[in-house]
């Protein structure tokens, strides 16, 4: 039995996950992190299930009085970057849905988890087809290295471009050499029409109301077009991944950076 806090039941995908997690035969529910209901049960938080487990307004409270094996983050950089550290600090390892998180503070993460030899899992996308659509691309842009990527989301993300779309990226960078796209005298006429760039690739966030999160990965070569392209209509879509890397943290004893390192 794998014991669960989750942090952020409050926001679409903590409800899933709360549901996951409760529904899941091989996990328990222990404790829930929120900014408010300091000192209730999860029963008495209107719109979530009628389950009755503590929730906690301090981090520290939280990991000293319950008895943890996983954290599962699904809130804001600032305080999940918090609650992954603290986490880790008290031996609880941390499966971590928010993105945002800073290349140093990735890295610092990193290094507190390999002194506690600790699994940590830090996902961009918990969506298992949009880890394929990382994967895919990462091997398309080896021989079509012209490439853009068009992510959307929903209005209220925070952050932009999506920490999938600069995983993305990322990935294929490492298969791609750097190339400026676009005509060399290219000029924009109004500032960002050609979205954010990235060694040389354009990448263009979308943010309207009805979106959940979407990505299209556009190859483009003489006399032809490839796209690869990822949907997810719901928050349901996340959770295989959010049980998949609950389970696999288990088994881990450093922090992995993104799903498609261990798919």
């Amino acid at each position: 039995m794998i014991n669960v806090i989750i942090a952020g039941p409050r926001g679409k995908m903590g409800k899933e996950a709360v549901s996951m997690v409760h529904n899941e035969g091989s996990f328990r529910l222990v404790a829930c992190l929120d900014r408010k209901h300091n000192g209730e049960t999860l029963k008495d938080v209107p719109g979530l299930p009628d389950i009755d487990v503590p929730v906690y307004e301090n981090v520290t409270e939280c990991f000293q009085e319950v008895e943890a094996d996983v954290l599962v983050d699904l809130t804001i950089p600032e305080v999940g970057y918090l609650h992954t550290k603290t986490a880790l600090e008290h031996n609880i390892r941390p499966v971590v849905g928010t993105t945002g998180f800073s290349s140093e503070q990735i890295t610092e993460l990193n290094q507190l988890a390999k002194s506690k030899n600790l699994g940590a899992i830090i996902a961009p996308n918990f969506a298992i087809g949009a880890v394929l659509m990382m994967k895919f691309s990462q091997m398309a842009a080896k021989y079509l290295p012209d490439v853009e990527i068009i992510e959307k989301h929903h209005d209220n993300k925070l952050d932009a471009p999506s920490g999938s779309a600069v995983k993305t990226a990322e990935m294929i960078t490492e298969s791609r050499e750097m190339k400026h796209q676009g005509h060399p005298d290219e000029k924009e006429t109004i500032n960002g029409a050609r979205g954010a760039e990235l060694d040389g690739m354009r990448i263009h966030s979308v943010r309207l109301p009805g979106l959940v999160a979407h990505q299209e990965v556009i190859f483009g070569g003489p006399g032809q077009l490839l796209s690869i392209k990822h949907d997810s209509l719901n928050r349901a879509s996340f959770m295989d991944g959010v049980k998949f890397s609950v389970e696999k943290v288990m088994e881990l004893n450093e922090l992995v950076y993104g799903l498609e390192n261990i798919i």
